[in-house]
């Protein structure tokens, strides 16, 4: 007979409710940069598990931090990431006295890398100076034939949408993103980006942020 394999521990999931799992700062990372992916929940988990999915799985296992709050969380540093391959993570909780013994996993979270393509241009139409209660266009547009644009508002309250491109005369690519109402409670800062249909987690650089100005 051969030497015998490694041990296979087989874990059992489902036992708690599933925990958080976020980016800080933003699941849109740099070709090549690093994020810190956030698991958290009210249950007072002793660990944090995180898993990577797809072609090249990994894990990573972090003791918790607890709260006064009896909020339980682990902070997981992950990179470099590139657009090799995806980046999709979910995360699980459990207690040291029944390691195998795991929560529903979280949401999954998925990794957007931006800086694979040069950046688009981002404009408002007819002016960035906008009426309070008014309504704007936003205009996204490069020199490359993308098939997708992404516009994303920035600050306390980040929202994204995302629309086929339409190509112009001049042979660019562009996307018309309607906006409003817009007022002056919190900041108007958009960015937009472009990418392939057959690469959805593959993104441009992000344009230069556009900061719109409420009048009135």
């Amino acid at each position: 007979w051969s030497e015998h394999s490694d041990p296979l521990e087989l874990v059992v999931t489902g036992f708690y409710r599933k925990p958080s799992l976020s980016a800080l700062p933003s699941p849109v990372v740099t070709s090549g940069g690093y994020v810190t992916l956030h698991c958290g929940s009210g249950q007072g988990f002793d660990r944090f598990i995180l898993t990577k999915e797809g072609d090249h799985r990994d894990s990573w296992t972090l003791d918790s931090h607890r709260q006064p709050s009896g909020w339980s969380q682990a902070l997981f540093p992950v990179g470099p990431v590139t657009s090799s391959h995806r980046w999709t993570f979910r995360c699980y909780g459990n207690f040291e006295k029944h390691p195998q013994e795991w929560s529903d996993p979280s949401d999954p979270l998925h990794l957007l890398v931006s800086g694979v393509y040069s950046k688009p241009s981002l404009s408002a139409l007819l002016s960035p100076v906008v009426p309070s209660g008014g309504n704007v266009t936003l205009h996204c547009g490069s020199r490359e034939v993308f098939e997708r644009f992404l516009l994303t508002k920035e600050g306390d309250h980040r929202l994204s949408w995302t629309l086929d491109s339409q190509p112009e005369p001049s042979g660019w690519s562009q996307a018309l993103f309607p906006v409003g109402l817009v007022t002056p409670s919190h900041r108007w800062t958009f960015r937009c980006y472009d990418y392939f249909e057959k690469h959805p987690q593959e993104w441009s650089h992000p344009s230069d942020p556009l900061h719109l100005l409420v009048s009135g």
